[in-house]
């Protein structure tokens, strides 16, 4: 089979006799406006809470009252619940009266350390009464030191029984019920978690291609499923270096942090994150599409405005269909100088231009031009059934029709 291409201008220079049918062309055009240009990075993440507390117990013990309960809210110091306290606090009874004991045998021991002391002085008494008098105060001191300190950790498990919130927040979790054994061994037995959900961060997955963009303090935003309609925004407070590979895809955790006065954002929602890696604000921008215009005649036309020459510097080039030129070095990354055909009186004038960042969308215009100049985009036909017409943004004839349309 035979291949026939036919460019733009031909086609629609045969669309305008082809059948007896004269076509329109015209020339669509958009208009030069202050934005913003963003450059931005996605990835998806779990939403966690920035403090999050294991609340537990030291001692072992029955659990007698619970205070709190699954998404209660806590404040520092409230107590939530209460370990039974009759083994306690009888062992700091007998603390006490241990400590009182040793006290007294302290106290006797040290007079007649003193009083043995001043006989020895004068050699009233052997210095093997003297000595063994000396180490009977002795003992009987470290005796009462160890009971003070018997009766301040007696003390300090009573206080453990009643078990007080850390943080000010929600109770996430509660892993005892009213009348269950708690055991303290050497790990610390679990009795609620409680999160802070006034401040959320999102842990998100950054491909390995991205994360060289990705910076602390960058702008983000990101929405969840529970929440369609609402977006949330954040900053990047973290980026770990610590690599996971997950089926050969490498990805680096990003932290993001975000406020939550109302509490809508939980542990565990998955996120749909937009990290800002570049901004442009209040910068000249134009659609993407002006940069890939190439003007033409076409015979029989009207209403078309007149183009202009190109620049010396182009005398004998064409210009590229995509309006690219050669990068300048002393620019910018970023920047780099293009051909755009601006309408003035009437007229497409190439207009040689400096652009900066561009979403795919949208590009800016760093200098060239002015806000509110009016720059060719494509030509259009209101003729779209001749034969071989498929204008820039319009529909060609050769496509499939939709069910329940007239085939002609």
């Amino acid at each position: 089979m035979k291949k026939i291409n036919i460019g733009i201008g031909a086609a629609l220079a045969i669309a305008l006799f082809a059948c007896g049918k004269k076509q329109q062309v015209t020339l669509e055009t958009a208009t030069a406006a202050r934005g913003e240009i963003v450059e931005s990075v996605t990835a998806t993440g779990t939403l966690e809470s920035v403090t999050q507390v294991d609340v537990g117990t030291q001692v072992t013990g029955i659990v007698s009252k619970l205070f709190a309960d699954y998404n209660s809210i806590v404040k520092e110091g409230q107590v939530i619940a209460e370990i039974d306290k009759t083994t306690l606090e009888s062992e700091l009874k007998s603390a006490n009266a241990n400590m009182e004991s040793a006290k007294q045998t302290y106290e006797y021991c040290k007079r007649n350390y003193e009083r043995d002391q001043a006989l020895h002085a004068k050699q009233l008494i052997s210095d093997y009464e003297f000595e063994t008098t000396k180490k009977d105060y002795l003992v009987a001191k470290a005796s009462y030191e160890k009971s003070q300190s018997d009766r301040v950790k007696a003390a300090r498990n009573l206080s453990y029984a009643e078990i007080y919130s850390p943080i000010d927040g929600i109770v996430m979790s509660r892993e005892v019920e009213v009348g269950q054994t708690v055991v303290s061994n050497m790990s610390v037995a679990n009795l609620f978690v409680i999160a802070d959900l006034d401040n959320m961060r999102v842990v998100a997955d950054v491909d390995e291609a991205d994360i060289g963009s990705v910076k602390v303090g960058q702008n983000a935003s990101f929405t969840v499923d529970a929440y369609p309609n609402d977006v949330f925004v954040g900053k990047v407070t973290q980026v770990r270096i610590n690599p996971t590979t997950t089926s050969n895809v490498v990805t680096y955790e990003v932290l993001i942090s975000t406020d939550n006065p109302e509490h809508k954002l939980i542990p565990g929602l998955t996120a749909n994150i937009t990290i800002n890696t570049k901004e442009l604000k209040d910068v000249i921008t134009v659609p993407v599409k002006t940069l890939k215009f190439h003007p033409q005649e076409f015979e029989g036309a009207e209403g078309l405005p007149a183009i202009a020459a190109l620049p010396a510097s182009h005398d004998g080039v064409k210009p590229p269909m995509d309006g690219y030129k050669p990068k300048d070095p002393s620019l910018p990354t970023d920047d780099c100088r293009r051909l755009l055909w601006v309408l003035r009186d009437g007229t497409l004038v190439p207009t040689e231009v400096t652009t900066g960042l561009d979403n795919g969308i949208e590009i800016a215009i760093t200098s060239g031009l002015n806000e509110g100049d009016v720059v060719a985009l494509q030509y259009s036909s209101a003729t779209p059934d001749v034969p071989g017409n498929a204008p820039q943004g319009g529909e060609s004839p050769f496509m499939p029709k939709p069910p329940g349309s007239k085939k002609k």
